[in-house]
């Protein structure tokens, strides 16, 4: 008896060490599985040759577009920029209108103007304006239609959707909503003029003007037209 118990001891000590064994390999099977499917999940998809031409027909238009304008940058012009035949252009986008629709979106952000200090509209405006423009994260979007909407009619009616749905709103939410259209319009051809002479034109005189100087000048005009209302 003591013998077989013995015995039957070893088994059962030599089958636990094999479960546990068993065991251990398995939840590292599993742990590894795991691992390798949440990192393939997670791991961001590379982008295909069709987006990687469709990107580089986009940049190949903004930089033109923004130095051109809409009529001084052709299909042809754009395809020879990005290295790529004329034909994969319409392909990816149809029109020159659609390009340029696609190069050119502009996308303000501007700061609801309801809810800061009546008293700081102007310059909150005036350096969001700076931001647009030479901030980190400025685009090409701005300079595009601003250069095209001179001569171009298509552009100048997304020049005009951008004020009606942009900039018109923010600037109706701080005084009388039916005198919003003359007070957006004010801000607008103080801010579009900025544009055209510091970064269009590049007027010495504008160009070398600091950013302090620009919201010292600048940001009290902002103001009176923004509010309707004479700056003391």
């Amino acid at each position: 008896m003591i013998r077989t118990s013995v015995v039957s001891g070893n088994i059962f000590s030599l089958h636990l060490s094999t479960i546990v064994d068993f065991l251990v390999e398995l939840i590292a099977f599993v742990n590894g599985r795991w691992h390798i499917d949440f990192m393939t999940e997670n791991q961001p998809k590379k982008p295909s040759k069709s987006d990687r031409t469709r990107a580089q027909i986009l940049e190949a238009a903004r930089l033109l577009f923004a130095e051109h304008g809409y009529d001084g940058a052709s299909i042809r012009d754009v395809a020879a920029q990005a290295s790529i035949d004329p034909a994969m252009v319409i392909r990816y986008f149809r029109s020159k209108d659609e390009l340029f629709a696609r190069a050119a979106v502009v996308d303000l952000q501007l700061p609801a103007l309801r809810v800061i200090d009546r008293s700081t509209i102007g310059e909150t405006l005036i350096r969001r304006f700076l931001e647009i423009w030479e901030g980190a994260a400025s685009g090409p979007g701005m300079a595009i239609l601003l250069r095209s909407a001179t001569s171009n009619e298509f552009a100048a009616e997304k020049l005009r959707d951008v004020f009606a749905n942009q900039v018109r709103p923010v600037v109706a939410a701080v005084a009388d909503p039916a005198d919003a259209g003359r007070r957006a319009g004010l801000v607008s051809s103080q801010l579009l003029g900025l544009a055209m002479c510091r970064y269009l034109l590049r007027l010495p005189p504008v160009v070398a003007l600091s950013h302090d100087e620009i919201i010292q000048n600048v940001g009290p005009t902002l103001q009176r037209y923004a509010v309707g209302e004479e700056v003391s």
